[in-house]
């Protein structure tokens, strides 16, 4: 069967928030948005992916340079297009978002595959290790300055009785005393039962990383996600080899060759690529091989629409254990829980959680069906 592409769309939405929040960055999140592309075959399918990042940029880098490219070719020959739009762009740099822009290509296309053979993607690269995933609630950002502590608690309590048997928080304060007694309350409160890990979005130096990491492991912190700079290679070695916890990081970094030093020298014990900016679901299979291979632990990133957590679902399901054992500890999903339309209302089904467990989509393709009206909802321009 030939799925020749004939037509590939890019839909920038945007939605505002309630309440708007922020991290250590600084950032005020006050709209989510995405880039959803949608590639359509000669033969009436419809493939549908995400680009992670600025939207309107992703869709510049797919309506300039990448969609004129892949008309007219079989969307099967899907790792050939990846390797062809990126030799594209090789020159003008081979991170960031033109990346993003070719995740969303590369996840709509495996969804064309997946339709066309009547098969879920994870059955297509390899099977499925597990039919569900157990899954961490990532939230707990700053939203009341004067209520840090306990609006965090509060969040907390309110994931736990959801079912969720792991949280991830965000730390960065400023003040390291503040984010330990933070960290420390939110432990109290959800009590030894619950994994839980933190996030700083990469705002300590190397000293301050290793100082507070060392009293975060004083509250059985399970991984420490982006302590230092993502550029600084030797600051991550060094902090891993001082902190007996695992560090975490990896989602700024792009493709097999941006995660190969963060691999190789064991800058972190878990990396994290994101399926929809580290190039889709065909080069996070190679950067998983990769760490695999050096006995990193690869847990993916996740930060969209229910289009980019469907397709890191896939990936998840068929990633081996690791390592293998008779009770093994699997990777989990980044479930995002703060306020996302997308995440929630653009499957007509939606994707949730039970019990701490997210069922893996068994339908063809990425399983999930889009709700154009909310697409035609949100559009921006």
């Amino acid at each position: 069967m030939t799925s020749t592409i004939k037509k590939v769309t890019c839909h920038v939405v945007a939605a505002p928030v309630e309440r708007p929040f922020t991290s250590s960055r600084g950032w005020l999140y006050k709209t989510r948005g995405s880039c959803i592309v949608e590639i359509e075959t000669s033969d009436g399918i419809t493939g549908w992916g995400e680009c992670y990042g600025p939207s309107a940029v992703a869709k510049a880098f797919i309506d300039t340079q990448f969609a004129p490219r892949i008309l007219g070719r079989d969307a099967f020959d899907v790792e050939v297009i990846w390797e062809d739009l990126y030799n594209r762009i090789k020159d003008y740099g081979t991170t960031g978002m033109a990346i993003s822009a070719l995740s969303g290509i590369d996840i709509a296309l495996w969804d064309i595959i997946g339709k066309s053979t009547g098969k879920p993607i994870h059955k297509l690269i390899g099977g499925a290790y597990r039919t569900e995933v157990t899954c961490y609630a990532t939230g707990l950002y700053f939203i009341d300055m004067d209520r840090l502590v306990e609006e965090a608690v509060e969040e907390a309590r309110e994931f736990a009785e959801q079912g969720f048997q792991a949280i991830k928080m965000k730390i960065g304060l400023g003040d390291p005393k503040l984010d330990i007694r933070r960290v420390a309350a939110v432990r109290e409160a959800i009590g030894d039962g619950v994994r839980l890990m933190v996030d700083a979005n990469h705002c300590f130096t190397v000293p301050q990383a290793i100082r507070i990491g060392r009293e975060l492991e004083k509250l059985d912190i399970e991984w420490f996600e982006e302590p230092i700079s993502p550029e600084d290679v030797d600051g991550y070695v060094e902090v891993s080899r001082a902190l007996d916890m695992a560090v975490a990081g990896g989602e700024n970094a792009f493709t097999r060759w941006g995660f190969r030093d963060l691999v190789v020298r064991k800058a972190m014990d878990i990396v994290q690529p994101d399926v929809c900016a580290a190039g889709g679901i065909s080069e996070c299979r190679k950067i998983a091989a990769l760490a695999i291979t050096h006995g990193v632990e690869c847990v993916p990133h996740a930060w969209g629409s229910a289009i980019g957590v469907a397709a890191t679902l896939h990936f998840l399901a068929a990633l081996p254990d690791q390592p293998p054992s008779y009770r093994p500890m699997p990777p989990m999903l980044e479930f995002e829980q703060c306020e996302n339309p997308f995440r929630d209302h653009l499957s007509r089904e939606p994707i949730v959680q039970h019990r701490g467990k997210v069922q893996v989509p068994t339908g063809a393709g990425l399983g999930i069906e889009i709700d154009r009206s909310v697409l035609d909802k949100y559009r921006v321009g």
